[in-house]
């Protein structure tokens, strides 16, 4: 019978997503063929594991917390100051314990904080143009970072072409990658790996090994300065290119790329909420939801932080971050309106409810939630990360960290769902 499974196997002529797909389908019956025949013992994490791994992968695992999330108190915020010029970019640690951020100055290059003491724990102070060899830090604006799933490495990329690679723990330099033509805007690592995606202003996107220390390959498609860049543990990544007007997901072995087109203006901003769905946001002010299926936005919101006055013509505020508490309907957003906002995704990711406000005077060029969803980071600056257009003088150029506390129901506070 084994032969006979083999031969008509040989003989289905299936793709390798069909193959895998049909293994998984046979490793589940098993699975439950060997539970009915014995007693109903619960499944130890070893064996939940690859079906929860699998709804992630497909993007079908989805905590419905956006809902439970009441309006944080703005007393509550604490502001770290540290950084003398705007932060332009911000990571937390994978166990939420530690924040990293990094500016347009040249003394406060990258600072690392502890979140419960909100104590600055290490300073990489930076140097003057071409004193990188002698001087720890970068010699120019830091634009992105990123840390490793392990916690283990730090980059940072600067507007001088340069990315940098550092022991997170100790903030000691372990190497620099050079290659990129222009600055370095777009940072991510690969879930689960060392591997290194960048983007840059000079409109490609690369992939390094960083354990060891290589150069892997170079993609090219975009039309203008690609000005962000997000993975999840697949082999790919997206990115947001500017004025070209799309965003595009890269599929990394194929060395090939989907278009996504919707947006008015410049796409400043870009991030993943799960290995499905993704938000951007532009200066045209518009927010938009994205299904990687689908080449138009799921659910688009303009004006999405209002309008200003612009030498008496009323613009939209710009959008310039988006953030998604992974794997949930719940995301936040920042301008320079004057507030960061937090949004729900309805069911399907087809519809944008906007929540709450949270006062913030200046430029919100970075936020990031925490992993367990209990705060939120901002990176605040006098300045857009990007440009200098125009300064807000009463901004604080600091990190604020917002809790998101969960209003207190009888039937829980966090339920899990499908999208």
């Amino acid at each position: 019978r084994r032969r006979e499974a083999a031969a008509a196997e040989e003989e289905v002529d299936e793709t390798p997503q069909e193959k895998k797909l049909r293994l998984a389908k046979q490793y589940l019956e098993e699975l439950r063929q060997l539970g009915e025949s014995r007693p109903a013992p619960v499944l130890p994490p070893p064996l939940n594991f690859p079906l929860l791994s699998q709804l992630e992968q497909k993007g079908r695992l989805q905590r419905l917390v956006a809902k439970d999330v009441s309006p944080p108190d703005p007393a509550s915020i604490r502001v770290l100051r540290g950084h003398q010029l705007p932060v332009t970019c911000l990571v937390v640690s994978p166990d939420d314990r530690f924040i990293f951020s990094a500016s347009k100055d040249g003394s406060l290059i990258k600072c690392k904080w502890e979140v419960d003491s909100g104590k600055r724990l290490c300073v990489v102070p930076g140097g003057k143009k071409g004193t990188e060899e002698r001087h720890m830090g970068h010699a120019s604006h830091v634009l992105c970072m990123a840390i490793s799933s392990d916690g283990k490495y730090l980059a940072t990329g600067d507007r001088n072409k340069l990315i940098m690679i550092w022991d997170a723990a100790t903030c000691k330099r372990l190497h620099i990658f050079t290659g990129h033509r222009d600055a370095v805007s777009g940072l991510s690592f690969r879930k689960g790996t060392h591997e290194l995606y960048s983007a840059s202003h000079d409109r490609c996107v690369k992939v390094w090994n960083v354990a060891e220390n290589a150069y892997v390959e170079t993609l090219f498609g975009h039309q203008d300065v690609i000005t962000g860049l997000d993975s999840l543990s697949r082999e790919c990544c997206v990115t947001a290119g500017g004025r070209d007007g799309t965003v595009r997901l890269w599929k990394i072995p194929e060395e090939s790329q989907l278009v996504f087109s919707g947006h008015q203006g410049s796409i400043d901003c870009i991030q993943l909420i799960n290995e499905e769905h993704m938000v951007s946001g532009a200066d045209d002010g518009s927010l938009a939801l994205w299904g990687l299926t689908k080449k138009k936005p799921l659910a688009l919101a303009r004006q999405a932080h209002g309008m200003q006055d612009t030498q008496g013509l009323p613009e939209p505020c710009w959008i310039s971050a988006v953030a998604a508490l992974r794997n949930s309907d719940l995301l936040a957003t920042g301008s320079h309106s004057g507030s960061v906002k937090l949004w729900k995704c309805g069911e399907g990711f087809r519809k944008l409810e906007h929540l709450w406000d949270i006062p913030l005077v200046g430029f919100v060029n970075s936020v990031k939630f925490s992993a367990a969803g209990d705060f939120l980071v901002a990176g605040v600056g006098q300045e857009h990360r990007l440009g200098r257009w125009w300064r807000i003088k009463e901004a604080k150029n600091s990190i604020c960290i917002i809790p998101l506390k969960q209003k207190t129901t009888a039937s829980g506070s966090e339920s899990p769902g499908s999208s």
